[in-house]
């Protein structure tokens, strides 16, 4: 062990040595390296960015939630034809919950688009009538100082109202002034109880969330006497159990209104869980794909790495000779070409991966705005990163001193005596 460890700490002095003399050839080869290192650190950086950014608007809308619209048969059932219309109603809310074990949580939605009118300014939005759980299952997360709908707003028909954030900056000119202020909706005035803090929502149904009006189910049916479920929004108790709530709700909904519970075309369901796991995935070929491009790049590195062995075993084709002569094994030849190889790698690697992260910081400084930039997301250092570019690093340095190394223990003896 000692004699390997003293002879390791022989090349590397033979190797300062060379790049002393050969500091041009060293340095340009380090920053061959270092540029790959660069870009495959930033490409998988902004990969796992973008990954992420796209996950998180996904999840926008909500997660492994499934939204429930009414639809039409397409099978004759029990004497009846095909084609009847089947329609959603809010005691059905309670029906689903109480039969089917599986649902955490259900909320009713009805909506319509209607004037909505402060002082002056009047725009025509979405207004929707919801439970209280509506909120967490849609991601509407209240900015500081502000609620969403609870209980009693609901058993009370309490003329309250909470708004998307795009929807009170036009009305208000800012989120915040929104707050304790009233809003006009079929000549009715209702106190803004809360703002929705700005989410990315890169699903959505009938609009996005900031621009819409949410109010407690049971004032908007007082509000609307001609008021019609238009859906129901619903979560399993896990993601694993999304298929059987998904079953229960054909089976129990088939039993009342009579259709075949085998029929997917009497209701309508979308079920967000395969959206985010196809989000899911497309990340993960982006990152896989700009990975490649950012290993490629550093391939042409450690082909500049190889070069620069073979160079060197041409300039010691007499040593090897004499080595080989009096003896030296196979290994103690090899040995100085791989580890000279590795120590040009890493040394590019740290310069590269270096100067990757100070970008990625710089990157993350830069007040960047705008949806674009949003949906693209900030290049992100991750572990996973690292251990990539770890492995590729060792691979390509291992490779780029491995084959100079076995031609340099291929040397004839006799022959390389005689070389000039």
């Amino acid at each position: 062990m000692r004699s390997l460890l003293a002879e390791i700490g022989l090349v590397l002095k033979l190797f300062r040595h060379d790049a002393s003399r050969q500091r041009k050839r060293t340095a340009l080869t380090v920053a061959a390296v270092a540029w790959g290192t660069l870009s495959i650190v930033m490409l998988l950086s902004f990969g796992e960015g973008l990954k992420r950014s796209v996950s998180k608007g996904a999840r926008g809308l909500g997660e492994g939630i499934g939204i429930l619209w009414p639809g039409s048969t397409t099978r004759a059932w029990q004497g009846l034809p095909s084609g009847r219309a089947i329609s959603l109603r809010e005691e059905d809310r309670e029906l689903l919950a109480g039969r089917i074990p599986e649902m955490e949580a259900i909320s009713v939605e009805y909506a319509r688009y209607a004037p909505v009118t402060v002082e002056r300014k009047t725009v025509n939005v979405r207004v929707r009538g919801v439970d209280p759980c509506f909120g967490e299952l849609r991601k509407l997360v209240p900015r500081a100082g502000s609620r969403f709908i609870n209980e009693r707003d609901v058993a009370e028909k309490r003329r309250v109202a909470f708004l998307g954030e795009e929807l009170a900056q036009d009305l208000f000119g800012s989120e915040d002034a929104a707050l304790g202020r009233y809003v006009q909706i079929n000549q009715s005035p209702f106190l803004v109880i809360g703002v929705a803090q700005h989410k990315l929502q890169m699903g959505m149904y009938n609009g996005p969330d900031s621009k819409q009006v949410t109010l407690p189910s049971t004032t908007y049916k007082s509000l609307y006497s001609d008021a019609k479920v238009e859906n129901f929004v619903y979560r399993a108790r896990t993601l694993e159990l999304g298929d059987a709530v998904k079953t229960g709700i054909y089976r129990v909904l088939g039993r009342e209104r009579r259709f075949d519970p085998e029929d997917s075309r009497a209701l309508s369901i979308w079920d967000t869980r395969k959206m985010q796991e196809i989000n899911a995935n497309i990340g993960i070929g982006i990152q896989i794909f700009l990975g490649l491009i950012g290993g490629l790049t550093l391939i042409v590195g450690g082909i500049g790495v190889a070069n620069v062995m073979f160079a060197v075993l041409k300039e010691r084709t007499r040593e090897i000779g004499v080595k080989m002569a009096l003896g030296a094994k196979a290994r103690q030849i090899m040995l100085p070409f791989v580890l000279e190889a590795l120590t040009i790698t890493v040394l590019g690697g740290f310069v590269g991966t270096f100067l990757s992260l100070s970008l990625i910081v710089i990157l993350g400084l830069l007040p960047l705005k705008g949806a674009a930039f949003e949906i693209l997301g900030r290049p992100t250092f991750s572990p996973a990163i690292a251990l990539a570019t770890s492995g590729v690093l060792g691979l390509i340095g291992m490779l780029a001193g491995l084959f100079p190394a076995r031609r340099a223990a291929l040397v004839d003896p006799a022959v390389s005596l005689r070389y000039e």
